[in-house]
């Protein structure tokens, strides 16, 4: 009798676990979309996308960066002029710091998890444990107003919050400055898409460099300030705007960037800029 009652039990048991499963599996096809968008309100209709009172923020750049290669470091001074097109003022600003994620109090190795092999090359165990005597991060030497007095800022790893002294109106604008340096990493040690490869047998090195300025966060009527920790894993969505950027080399670098170059004549020889315009009126098209 007991064994029928058990039996009886089980049964009962893996009916109730199987119609869960199934109203689970049932909800998962036809639920409602609340938690992936959010309330229609004059910002946003009910579908995403704009509402009639849509609005941006944007952020212009003015940055000129020096690439150091006798120590293998950036070093850099911009000016960001924000536009605060939301209704609300604002009492403070955040940009991100995305070399960060490489300083020595960076939260990105606690995301890592590594198991010991029979054999492990040497630096690929120094990126999991993190043996790093190359401080990368990015250090900010100064954060001044248009008039270049000192502004208050906070650096929380790879965020930082800049303090108004007075709040940003609604439709107003504000002009900041901020000077800072980096060591590039060097990515056949501790790794990167980005960085500098260094070629023994020619005594040279390559860069590939990103995410090499402090960037406004994205403001938005969503979430507000997008502020979360850079962990290196994903990538960000940033505020439109325009960027005069000025980059300065050794002389017997080549620069690839985005943007349009102007001042080809100073620093192309009259082939590389014939050979430029050749580039550009080529077709792709078979």
């Amino acid at each position: 009798m007991k064994n029928s009652i058990l039996f009886l039990l089980l049964i009962v048991s893996f009916s109730n676990l199987f119609a869960q499963e199934t109203e689970r599996e049932w909800k998962s096809k036809f639920e409602q979309l609340h938690q992936e968008l959010p309330t229609p309100n004059v910002y946003r209709a009910a579908d995403g996308a704009p509402g009639p009172q849509y609005w941006q923020q944007r952020a212009d750049y003015k940055i000129a960066v020096k690439l150091n290669d006798e120590n293998q470091s950036i070093s850099g001074k911009e000016t960001i002029t924000y536009y605060n097109n939301s209704p609300q003022p604002l009492d403070y600003l955040w940009l991100q710091l995305d070399q960060n994620r490489r300083a020595p109090n960076n939260e990105e190795k606690l995301t890592h998890n590594f198991g010991i092999q029979d054999s492990v090359p040497g630096k690929v165990l120094m990126y999991h444990l993190q043996l790093r005597t190359r401080d990368c991060g990015m250090h900010i030497t100064e954060v001044t107003d248009q008039k270049g007095n000192a502004m208050a800022y906070q650096i929380q790893k790879t965020m930082m919050r800049i303090d108004l002294a007075q709040p940003l109106a609604s439709k107003g604008s504000y002009t900041f400055k901020i000077k800072w340096w980096y060591n590039i990493n060097n990515t056949q040690e501790i790794g990167g898409r980005s960085g500098y490869e260094h070629f023994a047998e020619d005594n040279n090195n390559v860069y590939v460099i990103a995410q090499y300025f402090p960037r406004m966060c994205v403001y938005d009527d969503k979430e507000g300030w997008q502020n979360k920790q850079f962990l290196g894993r994903g990538e960000f969505a940033l505020a439109f705007g325009n960027y005069e950027v000025e980059i300065k080399v050794p002389a017997d670098h080549l620069v690839a960037a985005t943007g349009e170059l102007q001042n080809s004549k100073d620093v192309l020889t009259k082939e590389q800029r014939n050979r430029l315009e050749e580039a550009k009126n080529a077709s792709v098209d078979p």
